[in-house]
């Protein structure tokens, strides 16, 4: 059984069909794209395999145990960590802040809590480990809202990982990002995954990111797949290049 799979989902908003008999395999450890035009049901199929969206049909399964309709946060302690598009940070704190607060309600969560005394403590080291990771150490007094948007991504990033996540999911993870920070995050998720051994699944609009580092892609039009496969596959597809990359991926 692969480390998550998505079986034949079906979701529809009033008369829209947003995905039709959509199904996913992601094995552990593996870098896995999602991508398809604006519309085609790419956000809608991550809000379905992170519990924000129960699906009409169909079932998630992570690890071998069913997830669809679990509520998010449920879902985020089955190991299970998601960025958004548009960034979802505490802006009026701190970047230490940011991090501790999401270390917090893990913690919170465990069956063994810590003593208090510890918990600052130890906490506090997690803070100082995780934002050591992302790049950030050296920020960690700064106010997030004067961050670049690159740094903001990136804080994001360091929040998702103190969930202590198995599978990162992550949604147009360099949106509005220069050339050079798109390929500093990069280089980062490709790091973390490495070296702490996570699975990656994501959406992105460049083509480039999406070729260069993925192992397998999934096309979505229309709320349906229509490719699914190696790079090299998706980019000799005839149906992808008519519907979706056209000369975006031309030798």
């Amino acid at each position: 059984m692969a480390f998550l799979e998505v079986r034949r989902i079906v979701k529809s908003f009033g008369g829209l069909k947003a995905l039709d008999d959509v199904s996913l395999s992601v094995e552990k450890g593996e870098i896995r794209a999602i991508i398809g035009p604006n519309g085609a049901g790419k956000s809608t199929l991550f809000n379905v395999m992170t519990g924000l969206l129960a699906p009409d049909a169909g079932e998630v399964l992570f690890d071998g145990e069913r997830i669809s309709g679990v509520p998010p946060h449920r879902v985020t302690r089955k190991g299970i960590g998601r960025s958004f598009q548009i960034t979802n940070i505490f802006p009026r704190m701190s970047v230490f802040e940011n991090v501790q607060v999401a270390l917090f309600s893990h913690h919170g969560n465990s069956r063994a809590p810590l003593s208090l005394a510890r918990k600052y403590g130890e906490v506090a080291d997690e803070v100082h480990a995780i934002l050591g990771q992302v790049g950030m150490a050296e920020k960690f007094d700064t106010s997030a809202s004067v961050l670049s948007h690159g740094d903001q991504k990136r804080l994001e990033i360091a929040i998702t990982l103190a969930c202590r996540p198995k599978l990162l999911m992550l949604d147009e993870p360099t949106a509005g990002m220069s050339r050079f920070e798109s390929r500093d995050t990069i280089a980062l998720l490709q790091k973390i995954s490495r070296e702490q051994g996570l699975t990656l699944v994501f959406t992105e609009h460049d083509m480039g990111i999406v070729f260069g580092i993925s192992e397998r892609i999934m096309v979505l039009q229309q709320g349906a797949v229509i490719a699914d496969g190696t790079p090299a596959e998706i980019k000799a597809d005839p149906e992808v290049r008519k519907a979706y990359l056209g000369e975006e991926i031309a030798e």
